[in-house]
């Protein structure tokens, strides 16, 4: 198990079949456009890869707000369907967190949709705890409104 942030073109593209798991709305040709953008304000992409195959992938920031001083953000966390149960979700949890320590946060935060519970599982045997609910109010809503 390797865990690898991508960096080129194509390392980038080759995320989008497992990151489609969890963002059914993207579309392959906007992709790597979208992280791209998204890099400037500065999201960052880590994967977890075994024998050259992306089994697992995260996105997150590292910001900074007035209530919680500097910390992670999780944007996405996503095993592919065929991967799931071997560990590899935890491993780059793990990771995440050991980054943000490493990065002076103060704490890693995510949001999950209410139902997806082995998810909720996984976040809680890595001791995060229910912190607040997070509303939201939909100007232009997405086609993929109803997930975090």
């Amino acid at each position: 198990m390797e865990i690898h942030h991508p960096a080129t073109d194509d390392e980038i593209n080759a995320c989008f079949a497992v990151i489609s798991e969890l963002r059914p709305h993207l579309k392959k040709d906007d992709f790597l456009p979208q992280v791209r953008r998204q890099e400037i304000q500065g999201y960052r992409m880590v994967t977890v890869r075994e024998g050259g195959v992306i089994t697992s992938v995260a996105g997150y920031r590292i910001t900074e707000f007035l209530i919680w001083g500097k910390f992670l953000y999780v944007d996405d966390l996503v095993t592919a369907g065929s991967q799931r149960g071997r560990g590899n979700a935890g491993a780059l949890l793990s990771w995440i967190i050991g980054h943000a320590r490493e990065t002076g946060c103060n704490n890693v935060q995510l949001d999950s949709g209410f139902t997806l519970h082995p998810a909720h599982r996984l976040y809680h045997s890595k001791g995060f705890h229910l912190a607040c609910h997070h509303f939201k109010h939909d100007i232009h809503p997405t086609p993929d409104a109803t997930r975090p």
